[in-house]
């Protein structure tokens, strides 16, 4: 039974960061397509004190995984090149950055 329930669980990874917990899973379809999903857990207290997890999650599927990881790596390298020039706002840093995607577009 237990193998039932797991039968879509390939490899799972936790990635601890600060307060909050990434969990990057990857999965199977019944069509033995391979799927990544990616959930961001972050503790949170209600008013009572009592605590809960708050979860995001992303589902990645194959026909994604190309797109998907070169905009992943153009940002990463973007926030390299905004680290390394400063050219980016903050309270110290007036300068603005922007892009040209418009919500319409997403």
């Amino acid at each position: 039974m237990e193998d039932v329930l797991n039968r879509d669980e390939i490899f799972s990874k936790a990635v601890r960061a600060g307060k909050r917990t990434y969990f990057f899973d990857v999965k199977s379809t019944r069509g033995n397509d391979l799927y990544l999903t990616i959930t961001e857990s972050k503790k949170k207290y209600n008013d009572s004190g009592d605590f809960y997890f708050e979860k995001h999650k992303v589902f990645l599927y194959k026909e994604d995984f190309e797109k998907f990881q070169e905009g992943f790596e153009e940002a990463l390298a973007k926030i390299d090149e905004l680290k390394a020039t400063g050219n980016y706002k903050t309270e110290e840093n007036e300068d603005s950055y922007s892009t040209n995607v418009a919500f319409e577009d997403l």
